[in-house]
């Protein structure tokens, strides 16, 4: 399996020469077999604008999975050149809410907010709506559970091709459950399930402690959290995601510096990350 870094900062693009390490494109990985195209992409940040480099110049022929529908996990929609082409054939799978998915999408993609409804984009765009549980997806299975997040349903999820598996959870409150074990927050059911024995964690880490007293409820996590969680559950590798739009590069380095651990690393946009099975 390889995993590819579209978009790895949170809330809002940041741009600037002190944003060109790690990036400034919103959340957006794409997966895919080794040596194959990517066929499945979870979320929609502006990363999805610059895909080309991962995707190939192809109409993209897969799936886009949603883990909420905030702005900075769907701008790049209409944006998605690859995607908006002849040619195309794109599942766009949105968490249930209240309205159906079309609905849930016509909101931010319509006149008078933006020129064209999702309903504009060329090639062949279906949607349907999911809720917590097991699907196969692109070949992939996908388990999907409820994480706790400001601001409207948001899952996090587990995607395993047989031999390893990813567990991504970009935004994540788990303060929400309680100070947890290391008082950043709770080591609950789904974030241990979703994450056990994963290859790969990504995960939220938007704070440091110090800006996490004052956004303690905005939605997010303090980065040494994931560590913690990865450690509890087995985690081989864990890369810290979703960067404050704020944060520097260098202030990103000087945390990387100070976690000291060669399983953990801050995300970096237009990576490749290859995952093999343990040896045994």
């Amino acid at each position: 399996m390889q995993v590819y870094l579209l978009g790895t900062r949170g809330s809002i693009p940041s741009s600037g020469a002190e944003f060109t390490h790690y990036g400034g494109k919103t959340s957006c990985v794409a997966i895919g077999p080794d040596g194959q195209v990517p066929s499945l992409i979870l979320d929609a940040g502006s990363g999805l604008a610059a895909a080309g480099w991962a995707i190939g110049d192809a109409p993209f022929r897969g799936s886009i999975v949603l883990s909420h529908v905030h702005w900075d996990h769907v701008l790049g929609l209409p944006f998605f050149r690859e995607g908006d082409r002849p040619g195309s054939e794109v599942e766009l799978l949105v968490p249930q809410q209240d309205d159906d998915a079309e609905d849930v999408l016509h909101r931010f993609f319509s006149p008078p907010l933006f020129p064209i409804d999702i309903n504009g984009l060329r090639g062949n765009w279906t949607s349907r709506l999911i809720q917590p549980g097991e699907y196969v997806i692109q070949n992939f299975t996908v388990t999907i559970r409820d994480v706790p997040h400001k601001g409207g349903r948001t899952f996090g999820f587990r995607i395993s091709d047989g031999s390893t598996t990813v567990a991504y959870l970009p935004d994540h409150s788990p303060t929400s459950f309680g100070a947890g074990p290391h008082g950043d927050g709770a080591h609950h059911e789904a974030a241990l399930e979703l994450a056990a024995g994963a290859d790969l964690l990504i995960h939220d880490s938007q704070y440091t402690p110090e800006e996490f007293v004052d956004r303690f409820d905005w939605g997010h996590c303090v980065y040494s959290y994931p560590i913690g969680l990865a450690d509890a559950a087995g985690v081989r590798q864990t890369v810290l995601f979703h960067h404050d739009p704020f944060r520097t590069d260098a202030e990103i380095d000087a945390l990387h510096e100070s976690v000291g651990r060669p399983d953990v690393s801050f995300a970096v946009e237009r990576s490749v990350i290859s995952l093999a099975p343990p040896p045994e």
